[in-house]
């Protein structure tokens, strides 16, 4: 399969290439239990047959078992949770197949509303009796007062059913009554905090359907999830069968790493290559000008706009009548705008788009001919998952990730086959969190009155829970169970998005104009005063920030910096709940405090990146109960390796580099955990270093990083030990959110000091 042209001109940046060729299916024919003109619906939209996993995964569920259907972008996952509802809500009265229901219903669930809304487009029309509904945040009252009454078809998330549907079942009972199919869509998505508050709340879904008498049948749909049938099961709390093997048709594609060139060293004599976002925007630009229809994923909300106005600023100098065609796709966008940028891309308008990772779920963008990946994104899944979302339309397709400066970007680049030949991560989530489990036993509680019964589903810690919400006089227990005893909606206690309270609203001074939103676990670090605020391509400078009231008021503002947030850190350890000694070290996972706080920002020229001034901030400190993984190293040896005053700088660079390559190993990524190192920690007694989450009471990416310590700290070296710079970069150990500005770090002694660590450590 000869290279794109485009990627041809670019040899040289290329480090490693991969052809994927074309693959023929698997057919097996329709089952003789679906209804003939459910039957005739699909083979009016081509799928006169089943595609062999289809069929597997139908079949299952006829058998009334709950299944995950995991195979790859574009195979017709879809096909089958809705065939299976739409028989389900055939047979009515029938009593036989998937459903004894009076009045049927179905309810999909996914993670974003555009992903709702684009499923609704994609059901089939003209089916008598179908009657479909998205139920979120852009409603208006009427529209959901009908979905309520006479949808039987809801398409929703996870934060409408936690907040709307189940604190007010009794008037969503016609639904819940009828419940036969439910679906969970990208179901890969759930992990982490999120994923076990979504957890939990399909079990208070299970919960409520039950106390109507109805038994619904789960369908979850991913292409990329390892372990699909443990972590499906994890997901809903109930046995789930796994249909992998992927039997569809895929055409051919190429995938390409992409490493930008060394540049000279900065001013203050770190060593660079040139931005990730630099070299995506001339790759964008040749891409549109030889009508290749591009997208391009960007780690942050800055970053896209970015890229988009970089490329629109090249196109108008050879093409000028494309510059037009490219735009930016974000959270934080109002409900029209993303519609009308939706509806630009299926349409063909735009040939290129700049997205953070709202486009990585699968909603229907079919015609695209490339994805450009702006550094890893966090895990091998979601890097599968932005590349499928090229090739759709059956014809050859292009995946190309640019290396960021960064530990985990350099590793791959240069190990491929840590992401090629390797599963995906596991989904780590962890539902048994006391601060997601207690505010999901509270909102169970104030639906229906909670009974011992009910303990199982909610897992081992139920009971310590529900004792904990009634000291706390949350729940009081009478001799129907324990009851809700505020006035407060119960619901209101869970953050499920783990934002840490409500997103703070960006407005222009000048008009009141609502510009944008941040959530509010951000907001210090990227609207405090004197910050640079990025929206839809144009510059916006924060003019007050009020985290008290939620509030930041910006003007427009035309500049050629950026800024960073500094900001201080300290850890305390709350109890170490698993050690193991590895000679003169020890590693242990425990409960940690940690306390930080922004201090000030730096002032970046935007070309060069050089920092051309700095100033202070007064913000509130932030404290932040989490879990947390840590390793230490004897005083006496640690002494012997080097002179006392570089242990910090060694233990800051091991800490940096150890925190980029996590994700290689847990589904998150960087900016989901935190850390600290010193040569002395008054709680251990010696050198330190921790990795923490970065959500509140853990989210099982630290534990994940204990368990597989000892393969984590030999990647973390060999990626220190190999990169080809002298004292440090942001391919090793310089890292882009450090607080402390990157002082000090030792290159040399951080792998001293990792050898010292892995001396005594399992093979």
């Amino acid at each position: 399969m000869p290279l794109h042209p485009v990627l041809a001109r670019h040899a040289e940046r290329l480090v490693h290439v991969q052809h994927h060729p074309a693959v023929e299916p698997v057919v097996e024919p329709w089952p003789a239990w679906i209804d003939p003109e459910v039957r005739e619906l699909f083979a009016a939209e081509g799928a006169e047959v089943l595609w062999g996993h289809q069929a597997e995964a139908l079949a299952a569920l006829y058998d009334r078992r709950h299944v995950v259907v995991s195979t790859g972008t574009a195979s017709g996952k879809s096909l089958v949770y809705q065939a299976a509802a739409l028989q389900a809500l055939r047979e009515g009265r029938g009593g036989s197949g998937l459903t004894g229901a009076r009045r049927p219903s179905v309810l999909y669930l996914a993670p974003t509303k555009a992903l709702a809304a684009d499923q609704l487009r994609r059901l089939p029309t003209g089916v008598p009796g179908l009657r479909p509904a998205t139920v979120d945040g852009d409603n208006s009252r009427e529209e959901r007062s009908w979905a309520r009454d006479h949808a039987n078809w809801v398409l929703a998330n996870p934060d409408i059913l936690h907040r709307t549907i189940l604190p007010q079942h009794d008037r969503w009972a016609r639904l819940l009554a009828g419940l036969r199919v439910v679906v969970i869509d990208e179901c890969h998505h759930y992990r982490g905090v999120f994923g076990a508050h979504v957890a939990l709340i399909l079990r208070r879904l299970r919960r409520i359907c039950r106390h109507y008498g109805a038994d619904p049948l789960f369908v979850l749909s991913s292409a990329t999830v390892a372990e699909p049938a443990a972590s499906a099961e994890r997901l809903i709390g109930a046995p789930v069968t796994a249909v992998t093997e992927d039997a569809s048709p895929h055409a051919a594609r190429t995938v390409a790493f992409w490493q930008p060139p060394l540049q000279a060293a900065r001013d203050d004599g770190v060593e660079v290559r040139r931005s990730a976002g630099s070299e995506a925007a001339d790759l964008l630009t040749d891409f549109v000008v030889g009508g290749t229809r591009t997208l391009v994923f960007v780690r942050s909300r800055r970053g896209a706009e970015q890229l988009a106005m970089a490329t629109s600023r090249a196109l108008a100098e050879v093409e000028p009548e494309l510059a037009g065609r490219v735009a930016t796709y974000r959270g934080g966008y109002l409900p029209e705008e993303r519609r009308e940028l939706e509806g630009r891309l299926r349409s063909g308008d735009l040939l290129g788009l700049a997205s953070t990772n709202a486009l990585e779920l699968g909603i229907d963008i079919a015609g695209l001919d490339a994805v450009v990946t702006v550094g890893f994104p966090g895990t091998r899944a979601a890097l599968w998952q932005q590349w499928g979302r090229a090739g759709r339309a059956g014809v050859d397709s292009v995946g190309v990730m640019i290396a960021r400066d960064d530990p985990l970007d350099s590793f791959l680049v240069h190990h491929p086959e840590a992401v090629l030949g390797a599963p995906v991560e596991a989904t780590v989530f962890d539902p048994e969190n006391p601060y997601v489990l207690g505010p999901h036993l509270a909102a169970a509680a104030q639906e229906l009155p909670l009974t011992e019964a009910d303990f199982g589903p909610f897992g081992p810690r139920a009971a310590e829970g529900v004792a904990a919400l009634e000291a706390a006089g949350m729940l009081r227990r009478r001799a129907a169970g324990w009851f809700w005893t505020s006035r407060e909606r119960a619901a209101d206690l869970a953050d499920i998005r783990s934002a840490g309270g409500h997103p703070v609203q960006i407005v222009e001074g000048s008009t009141g104009r609502l510009v944008g939103t941040v959530d509010a676990g951000s907001a210090d670090a990227e609207v405090h005063e004197g910050a640079i605020y990025v929206h839809r391509g144009e510059d916006h400078l924060v003019e007050s920030y009020d985290p008290e009231q939620g509030a930041a008021v910006v003007r427009r503002a035309d500049v050629h910096h950026t800024t960073s947030a500094r900001s201080s850190t300290a850890v305390t350890v709350i109890e170490e709940r698993r050690r193991v000694e590895w000679g003169p070290a020890t590693v242990a996972f425990g409960d940690v405090e940690v306390a930080s706080q922004v201090v000030g920002y730096q002032i970046r020229d935007r070309s060069t990146g050089r920092v051309i001034g700095e100033e202070p901030l007064e913000l509130p400190e932030r404290t932040l109960p989490t879990a947390a993984v840590w390793w230490t190293l004897d005083p006496d040896v640690a002494g012997a390796l080097m002179d006392p005053e570089l242990l910090p700088g060694a233990a800051h660079a091991a800490e940096h580099a150890a925190i980029g390559i996590l994700p290689l190993l847990a589904t998150c990524d960087r900016w989901d955990i935190g850390g600290l190192s010193t040569a002395y920690h008054p709680d251990t007694g010696r050198l330190t270093v921790f990795v923490h989450d970065g959500h509140r009471g853990g989210a099982g990416f630290a534990e994940r990083g204990y368990e597989q310590m000892a393969a984590w700290l030999r990647m973390t070296r060999q990626t220190i030990a190999d990169c080809p710079c002298r004292d440090g970069c942001p391919s090793c150990v310089v890292s882009p959110k450090c607080g402390n500005g990157n002082h000090p770090l030792d290159k040399a002694g951080a792998v001293l000091l990792l050898d010292a660590v892995l001396s005594s450590a399992p093979a």
